[in-house]
């Protein structure tokens, strides 16, 4: 099975939209090979619109002429991705990606291109046609690509498992498909799933945009591997502290296999104005929050900065080892209370590590340095005394019998405690 621990790895969305370039990926998997894989950073996602000739930022160009084979099937435009050139699609990217030692995914829409119902373009493995198996009153209300599949349409599993046959060739490992998550078509995600099964290669499949419904939580688990929990994240403060209430309510539907995805995180260089200047608005504390935040669920993580362009601060942040592992010898994540005194909130985070010991984590949500101090039996620890560490700053204390700190506004501290 795919995805036994919470995948991390870089997409290309923060910083490029749909406009992002072979030679841009490659950078980007080179700096993770040899600045972050071995922190178990290894995925590298092309993410919407590789197949746009004429993409140049986070802006769609609506009913543009996207490359597309004879079998309605979107493949790479080649002035982007030079490696695609001669039918070869992604297979050149894919592999090089692999000799690095790392993983390669993808970004789809759900649904058939446009361009392949209106030529009524034919499909692989059926004598239906894109005309055929399309929903046409099924589209996405901001981007123009795509209709949807009837998914009760004959043809209609045949079209998706081409596509993923195909990118089984092109050596994917991970595919993040958007226009699908928040509005919950179960017959396409049925359709998804079982080509994914039936495709000769293991995948990661993530599902987008969020929210994600709560009451699909079972069928989610069962049919994709990630799903967003919030529509796309950015640097500020306002959707970092709504995560919290997120994060509470989708928890304990996180296991081996089947994650709640939390989103992409907006560290360092974000070239959102394609300005080389231009960085997270987040804080260093709130970074930390949320990369304590994330890692104490067990959400994916997925870089939104350009690596290349990392700074001291960014690299330290990404490479904690000690705050990453909770992603991996973590359990039973959750939320122990949460309670506001003299006008400063405090959130106190609470998971089993595997082989013995907790994590404690103390997030001070106010505008305010706050002093958060949080006694054994509050944290549910049934020992006198405790030795802790706190893992962003590695500072040990041993004997104590309450877990207490002075917290930044916006910060937070996780502690280890045994």
């Amino acid at each position: 099975m795919v995805a036994q621990t919470p995948p991390m790895g870089w997409n290309s969305w923060d910083c490029y939209g749909a406009s992002v370039r072979e030679d841009i990926v490659r950078a980007n998997a080179e700096y993770m090979a040899k600045n972050l894989k071995e922190y178990g950073w290894e995925y590298i996602v092309v993410d919407i619109q590789w197949s746009e000739p004429t993409a140049q930022n986070h802006e769609y160009h609506p009913f543009t002429e996207l490359e597309m084979d004879e079998y309605s099937r979107l493949i790479p435009a080649v002035n982007r991705f030079p490696s695609a050139a001669d039918g070869k699609g992604f297979a050149p990217l894919g592999e090089y990606i692999h000799s690095l030692g790392l993983k390669f995914g993808i970004h789809i829409m759900r649904g058939i291109p446009r361009q392949a119902v209106h030529r009524n373009i034919k499909i692989l493995g059926t004598d239906k046609t894109a005309r055929q198996i399309a929903d046409t009153n099924s589209t996405c209300r901001w981007n123009t690509d795509m209709y949807g599949i009837n998914s009760e349409a004959e043809g209609a599993a045949e079209y998706y498992n081409s596509i993923f046959r195909l990118y089984a060739e092109w050596g994917v490992d991970y595919v993040k498909v958007d226009d699908i998550a928040n509005h919950y078509p179960h017959g396409e995600i049925e359709l998804i799933r079982n080509a994914i099964d039936n495709c000769g290669r293991k995948m990661v499949l993530s599902l987008s945009p969020g929210p994600a419904p709560l009451e699909e939580a079972e069928h989610l688990k069962q049919h994709a591997n990630l799903w967003r929990i919030t529509d796309d994240f950015w640097d500020n403060w306002e959707q970092l502290y709504d995560m919290f209430f997120r994060a509470e309510k989708w928890c304990t539907h996180a296991g081996p296999g089947h994650w709640p995805d939390a989103d992409m995180l907006p560290v360092g260089a974000i070239l959102q104005d394609y300005d080389k200047n231009n960085r997270t608005k987040f804080t260093e504390d709130e970074q930390i929050t949320m990369l304590t935040l994330w890692c104490i669920m067990r959400s994916p993580l997925m870089i939104g900065g350009e690596l290349t362009m990392n700074d001291d601060f960014t690299e330290k942040l990404l490479t904690n080892s000690a705050v990453l592992e909770m992603l991996t010898q973590s359990r039973s994540a959750h939320q122990l209370f949460r309670r506001t005194e003299n006008g400063c909130e405090r959130i106190v985070w609470k998971a089993h590590r595997r082989d013995g010991g907790y994590y404690i984590a103390l997030f001070n949500t106010s505008e305010e340095k706050t002093k958060i101090t949080v006694s054994l039996a509050e944290v549910e620890i049934d020992t006198p005394v405790v030795s802790i560490r706190e893992l962003w700053s590695g500072e040990q204390k041993d004997n104590v019998s309450e877990i207490s700190a002075e917290v930044a506004p916006h910060g937070a501290k996780v502690f280890f405690a045994d």
